[in-house]
């Protein structure tokens, strides 16, 4: 089918990203704590069950005459629903993001000290030594906490509440070589606690991080040039061609 024969090779000197190193690591994020006027802060709840809205500060409904801050766990009270609570990675605004993609508001990037990466040895299983570079990255970013109802209607909403975590790897990373980081996983877990003197949510997140070494090099492979394939066109033809419909043989007329 091809006009062209791909067996025939050269020897091609390409531009590329070559991984050095390669490693995931699983975090787990310190508990996030939030309690009384703090939380109150960083919550909008909707006019559900007469609870207004409210975002902290003295922006409460006013109540005998003077500024009285709303308490998140009285208007879930007042609701009178069941609810659960859920949490995901935001933006600072509390707006829904995807790990996985491109984020000004989740960052995973490298801590390099003035004197940079710190070379250690370290024995392999196999006895073998090698010299593999200590590199420290800083993750950050935003959980937002939403706490739904039955019916599955949002009653409060979160601001985004920051987090972050230092880690440290070794990693074969020499000079001129990139950090490179992404959440391939990402988990959470939000509970709020009611009592009859004090609010208080605690928010635990795990993160999968993938980290990579990375640099731009030059190789020089055996390749073959890439062509573009033979068209695949569609039948042109739109008569039917089965002019019968099909008979049932087993019965008639050899039956």
């Amino acid at each position: 089918m091809s006009r062209f024969n791909h067996k025939e090779t050269e020897k091609v000197c390409i531009k590329t990203r070559k991984v050095y190193d390669w490693i995931t690591r699983q975090v787990e994020v310190p508990i996030i704590n939030m309690a009384d006027d703090k939380l109150d802060a960083k919550f909008k709840c909707n006019s559900h069950g007469g609870g207004g809205s409210h975002g902290g500060g003295g922006g409460g409904g006013k109540s005998g005459g003077t500024n009285d801050i709303q308490k998140l766990c009285k208007i879930l009270e007042n609701a009178g629903d069941d609810f659960t609570v859920n949490c995901f990675l935001s933006d600072e605004d509390g707006r829904r993001i995807d790990p996985r993609m491109e984020s000004d508001d989740f960052t995973c990037k490298e801590i390099l000290p003035a004197n940079g990466r710190t070379p250690v040895t370290v024995t392999l299983p196999n006895g073998d030594t090698v010299t593999l570079q200590r590199v420290k990255a800083l993750v950050k970013g935003f959980v937002a906490v939403q706490i739904v109802n039955d019916y599955g209607d949002v009653i409060c909403s979160s601001k985004g509440i920051p987090f972050a975590t230092v880690q440290n790897f070794l990693l074969c990373a020499p000079d001129g070589t990139d950090l490179e980081c992404h959440v391939s996983f990402f988990e959470c877990d939000a509970n709020l606690i009611c009592a009859q003197d004090f609010q208080q949510l605690d928010v635990s997140l795990t993160l999968c991080l993938e980290v990579q070494v990375e640099a731009d090099v030059k190789l020089e492979i055996e390749a073959a040039f890439c062509h573009p394939r033979d068209e695949i066109l569609e039948p042109a033809q739109l008569c039917p061609t089965d002019i019968f419909p099909p008979q049932c043989p087993e019965i008639f007329p050899a039956y």
